[in-house]
């Protein structure tokens, strides 16, 4: 495999190599000189902001947005203030740095989504130098202005400015100068001429990093993709390495070169104990590592280094290469002579190919070792590493046929790198132009690469890849078709109907999937129709009424949640529409929907009485008037307006038809004004209460007289009135009123009552005054009832009514043996019934 190491570079212990990544496809007719050129890490896009043509002065700037592979994305005139610096968000949202302090924010698309300034301040002194940075926090940018000082913002979404202190000695711009994330702490290291200074958001403080010499200025500096790393260039040409705490050194090299480089960018793989720093000028690129030794590359065209997480990329106006340190693995695998087990393995399986016998001696030499399960996770793991298919292939297939000769080895492995390497090779093809790393890629996490995916707008791949990996729906296809949809609502060239159609066939009932969220996206681009008819898809009302309402489109809204049965739904309706709406439009909107009618009737009848009466007015429900005012004269203290509200339900009973209604009321107004006068002539203390109540007070006073006149008067029935004299007069043992009584006419509640309840006052001299009255069939119970024994049994024996006969027998004792006999002899000859 020596072809393979070919390019390989040696740098102290490890090996460098540059892959080349894409042909670009664009074409710069001037290539990136004069252009201010920002390109996003993990293979993201790159912006270009292209001077006008020399030959055409009075045409505008050109900004340019292209995928990692020169694919046009965005192209648009810049209308603006002048740009002094381009930067990638997190998101992959392009942020544009004027000199006045403005940050203009603009999607991978070119379409503008906002702007901040960094401090009004700044519109006077004007920015120098800017700087986009990456901390925890989230996206930062830091200026330096006109007046030498500092402004950071360590999270565009969360905007807090901070202002750093003054440098002593600064003016106008520094030597060079970066942003440090150390930590959860942002601040700047600054160079002026000789002196180096760290400013946070208190102090500024002089360093000197050991092995920098006090004379050397520090003409250039790069912090590594980590912020742990950090490079000091000086005047001298000397580059300095180390922690970038600056506590201490790694390496000082002479790079024999006087003049500043124009890019410095750290290169290097994560765990590596080979750090290093990649170099350039105009014609060279100089990689400096932990030994003295260099690595230098040609240039023709000018380039632009991006730092990635296991490397950098070169992108210059014709191609884009990645340069990186060899990983390990693949170290041992293609080195020349190696005897490393998975090298080994490679050699066996491609003899097995050519069907030589050798395949056999290469893996008896693995065995003896028991190195067969290392060799085959060497060659899963460099595969994982290669960016060429073919050698990504010979590498599987040799663990393949490696694993065959193993009977405990776990396919995980093998297998998840086999479907992460078919995601990977489909996203670095030019059309997608995603250039990841297996390294970049794991640190990325698949989540992430599915959303850039979803955010390029490349959604058949981003579902595939989905369906591919079988991520559940509702992380995967779910989420995609949700972004799709809400783009899809966007395009102004298909109709409404088209555009509904298209989503329910596509969408159709996807988990996770909310058509209320695809209306509110129509909603916000001001198609309010097509909202609504996205709307129609969704299953669940509480989803549905609220953007319904969002909308103006209250009936519609009141309908749905109608139809839902959601009561709290309903009354949040009824709710936002009363905010809205006037009196008048708010009870006819109710009218046309019963059910919310009756609900807010309930609610009113809780909460509002005053509403409720202006709702039976409106509807003209003279009944329900009527029963209101009834029911709000109980709530009057005061007699006249109780009155007054009892005329008015009565007059509401008559327009109603409900003679009954109004003859119970207007007798209710007759008892409220005989029980006024009874409490101005004797202080009765009877208003308000009902008439059985009045009844029973007037007799418990003994006032006789007006409870005869109330009976009278109020026709209370007979049977009614004679229980609560009767009542009344026993309980005060007025025996002789309640003789009296009892002979002014006949009971209509039989005289066994007058026994029973003189027996309850415990007095049976007046009881045995009433069993002579009772009728012949309550004679036995009214003999009992006074424990007269003889007198029961001669009643019963006369009515020869054997259970008679049977009730006194059980109240007899031992004692009684001849009125026992005398009973069993009437029992034998009584007729059977």
């Amino acid at each position: 495999m020596a072809f393979i190491t070919a390019n390989w570079n040696p740098l102290g212990e490890a090996f460098y190599r540059k892959t080349e990544l894409y042909e670009m496809c664009w074409n710069l007719r001037d290539g990136l000189r004069d252009s201010l050129v920002a390109a996003a890490p993990y293979g993201g896009p790159i912006a270009l902001l292209r001077e006008p043509h020399r030959r055409s002065p009075s045409s505008r700037p050109q900004l340019e947005i292209y995928s990692a592979s020169g694919v046009s994305i965005a192209s648009f005139p810049w209308k603006s203030g002048p740009v002094v610096q381009l930067g990638w968000t997190v998101s992959d949202e392009l942020l544009c740095i004027q000199e006045d302090g403005s940050v203009l924010i603009y999607d991978l698309f070119g379409s503008f989504k906002r702007h901040f300034s960094m401090g009004q301040e700044v519109v006077q002194s004007q920015v120098l130098e800017a700087k986009v940075f990456h901390s925890p926090y989230g996206t930062g940018v830091a200026i330096v202005t006109g007046s030498s000082r500092l402004t950071l913002a360590t999270n565009i979404d969360d905007l807090k400015l901070r202002r750093l202190p003054e440098v002593p000695g600064l003016q106008g711009k520094p030597s060079c100068w970066v942003v440090l994330t150390q930590d959860r702490q942002t601040k700047v290291l600054l160079s002026n001429g000789p002196e180096l200074y760290i400013l946070d958001s208190t102090s500024c403080t002089a360093v000197c990093p050991p092995g920098v010499s006090p004379q050397d200025g520090i003409v250039h500096m790069s912090v590594s993709f980590s912020y742990k790393y950090l490079a000091l260039f000086t005047d001298t040409g000397h580059l300095w390495t180390g922690p970038s705490h600056l506590q201490d050194k790694m390496i000082e090299i002479d790079t024999k070169k006087k003049t500043t480089p124009k890019q410095m960018v750290w290169c290097r793989r994560p765990k590596s104990q080979q750090p290093s720093v990649v170099l350039m000028w105009d014609r060279l690129l100089l990689v400096a590592g932990v030994c003295s030794d260099t690595i230098q590359f040609p240039i023709e065209d000018p380039c632009v280094l991006v730092g990635e997480l296991d490397g950098v990329r070169i992108i210059s106006s014709t191609n884009q290469e990645l340069l990186q340190e060899v990983p390990l693995v693949c170290q041992d695998i293609f080195k020349i002579a190696s005897m490393a087990p998975g090298a080994l393995l490679l050699e066996a399986h491609r003899e097995y190919e050519k069907s030589s016998q050798k395949a056999d001696e290469y893996l008896r030499e693995i065995k003896e070792q028991s190195m067969l399960g290392e060799a085959v996770r060497q060659c899963v793991e460099a595969a994982g590493h290669e960016y060429d298919t073919n050698t990504q292939k010979s590498l599987l297939r040799a663990a393949s046929f490696g694993k065959c000769f193993l009977t405990d080895f776990s396919p995980d492995q093998f297998v998840l790198t086999c479907r992460e390497l078919r995601v990977l090779n489909a996203v670095r093809e030019n059309g997608v132009g995603l250039p990841l790393t297996h390294t970049q890629f794991k640190q990325m996490t698949l989540q992430v690469l599915i959303d850039r995916l979803v955010y390029r707008q490349f959604y058949p791949l981003a579902i595939e890849i989905c369906r591919y990996l079988k991520i559940p729906d509702y992380q995967g296809v779910s989420r995609v078709l949700k972004h799709w949809a809400s783009c899809k609502v966007q395009q102004k060239d298909l109709s409404d109907e088209a555009i509904a159609r298209a989503v329910c066939v596509k969408v159709g009932d996807s988990p996770g999937v909310s058509y209320s969220h695809i209306a509110a996206k129509a909603y916000e681009c001001g198609r309010t129709e097509l909202a609504i008819k996205l709307l129609d898809f969704e299953a669940r009302s509480g989803e549905q009424v609220p953007l319904l309402l969002k909308m103006k489109r209250s009936q519609l809204a009141l309908s749905k949640a109608v139809e839902s049965g959601d009561t709290d739904l309903v009354y949040t309706v009824v709710s936002y529409l009363k905010n809205e709406m006037n009196r008048g439009d708010f009870f006819m909107t109710l009218r046309n929907q019963p059910v919310a009618l009756s609900l807010y009737r309930q609610f009113c009848k809780l909460q509002e009485q005053d509403t409720l009466k202006d709702l039976y007015n409106q509807d003209d429900d003279h009944q329900e008037l009527a029963n209101y005012y009834v029911t709000a004269s109980y709530r009057e203290k005061r007699l006249e307006s109780r009155l007054s509200l009892l005329q008015s339900a009565v007059d509401e009973y008559n327009k109603a038809k409900n003679e009954f209604a109004a003859k119970a009321t207007e007798d209710e107004m007759r008892l409220l004004r005989f029980q006024r006068k009874l409490d101005d002539e004797k202080g009765a203390g009877l208003l308000g209460l009902s008439l059985q109540a009045t009844m029973e007070a007037l007799l418990a006073l003994g006032l006789h007289k007006q409870a005869e006149q109330l009976y009278r008067d109020f026709r209370v029935p007979d049977k009614r009135y004679w229980w609560l004299k009767l009542k009344s007069l026993a309980e005060k043992e007025e025996w002789e009123e309640l003789e009296k009584f009892s002979k002014s006419k006949k009971s209509p509640i039989g005289y066994l009552a007058f026994v029973d309840i003189c027996m309850k006052c415990n007095n049976k001299y007046e009881a045995k005054k009433y069993v002579s009255k009772v009728t012949p069939e309550q004679k036995v119970k009214a003999h009992l009832a006074v424990s007269d024994l003889e007198g029961a049994a001669d009643a019963a024996i006369e009515r020869r009514n054997e259970s008679e006969m049977g009730a006194v027998l059980s109240r007899c004792s031992t004692s009684d043996r001849l009125l026992i006999d005398r009973l069993n002899r009437a029992r034998a000859t009584a007729p059977k019934k």
